[in-house]
């Protein structure tokens, strides 16, 4: 089981190159969380490691199964030089201690709102788990365990993570589209969230 980390973190620099910067952050109750960050072209990705170690429970759950059920990483993608985006390293790595220290089970199509900017200066306090598989493939892992997932994370301002709630995501990932927004700005405004469309 301890060699999931160093599976991850070879499948991590596989797929973006080798970390140029990590943090390590402890929490109570849970292991250590580090934060590894990757420069790509134009972009900065930060991708957490250690999340994964431990299958994610369902708080319903009586028992929790040690080895079966769903494992990830999170991973966010943003330009650099335009804000301090690596003050995102303590609420990243607050984020993937959450299934270990709040029982919680991170899914694509979820909202993780932090309550506080994802940087200092940042228009988002909140952030929407897409789809896995474009960035960086899934890590299967010998039988009964689950594959690791590597879940993106796309910043939403206050009003965005507020419609999402009542719409959906799919709903607020076809606004952005239909706006062209550029979700990996870290200074962008909120799309417009009128009843219709442009």
């Amino acid at each position: 089981m301890s060699l999931v980390p160093q599976l991850v973190e070879a499948r991590l620099s596989s797929a973006l190159g080798e970390p140029d910067a990590r943090a390590a952050v402890t929490f109570l109750g849970a292991d250590r969380i580090e934060v590894l960050r990757f420069r790509d072209g134009d972009l900065v990705r930060y991708a957490t490691l250690g999340m994964s170690a431990h299958p994610m429970t369902d708080p319903a759950a009586v028992v929790a199964d040690p080895v079966r059920g769903p494992r990830a990483e999170l991973v966010l993608s943003v330009r650099p030089g335009r804000a301090d985006t690596d003050q995102v390293l303590r609420p990243l790595a607050v984020l993937a201690a959450s299934p270990q220290v709040e029982g919680v089970v991170i899914a694509p199509g979820a909202s993780l709102d932090l309550g506080e900017p994802l940087w200092p200066g940042a228009p988002f306090g909140a952030v929407l788990v897409a789809e896995p598989g474009g960035l960086v493939e899934d890590l299967e892992l010998d039988e009964p365990m689950d594959p690791v997932r590597f879940l993106p994370l796309l910043p939403m301002t206050a009003n965005e993570a507020a419609w999402k709630r009542v719409h959906g995501a799919a709903a607020l990932e076809e606004r952005w589209l239909a706006h062209g927004t550029d979700l990996r700005d870290p200074l962008r405004a909120g799309v417009p969230l009128a009843d219709s469309l442009p």
